[in-house]
């Protein structure tokens, strides 16, 4: 077998491991990397959860702060293996969102597809753009939109 080893790809992975906590515990979980955007009448959030199995994944809401968490678990027995190289992170992963009044949050949508935990969250209807009229003394009428 042929084997390409580079000493300092290794010491940087590993300091990169250390000064990073790739590895989450329940206590210490490590964030995970999101996109939030909004889109017509609702708010979008994406997680990248590569790798995470859906029943590991935990989304609790409680005035209005969102709990994402979620842990990655080996994929491989732990027995009787000898590891050769190990570079994906295991353990916990989370993410706390504070969303503002204007998100319904009774009806939130989660779905989990290809590695990625995407969240649909309707905007409130007192938060949606409106027209409103100004009335003056005169007959006729402008309308602003805001």
């Amino acid at each position: 077998m042929l084997m390409r080893t580079d000493p300092f790809r290794e010491l940087d992975r590993l300091t990169q491991q250390v000064v990073n906590n790739i590895a989450g515990t329940w206590s210490r979980p490590t964030a995970m990397p999101m996109d939030a955007y909004r889109t017509g009448d609702e708010f979008v959030v994406a997680f990248d959860l590569p790798g995470v199995d859906p029943d590991a994944i935990e989304l609790d809401i409680e005035r209005n702060v969102l709990t994402v968490k979620a842990e990655r678990r080996p994929s491989v027995p732990t027995e009787s293996v000898e590891m050769q190289v190990s570079e994906r992170p295991l353990g916990v992963f989370s993410r706390q969102l504070f969303l503002g009044d204007t998100l319904v949050t009774e009806q939130i949508k989660a779905d989990y597809n290809a590695g990625v935990l995407t969240l649909r969250i309707p905007i409130a209807e007192q938060a949606k753009p409106r027209k409103i009229e100004i009335g003056s003394g005169q007959a006729t009428r402008k309308e602003i939109k805001v």
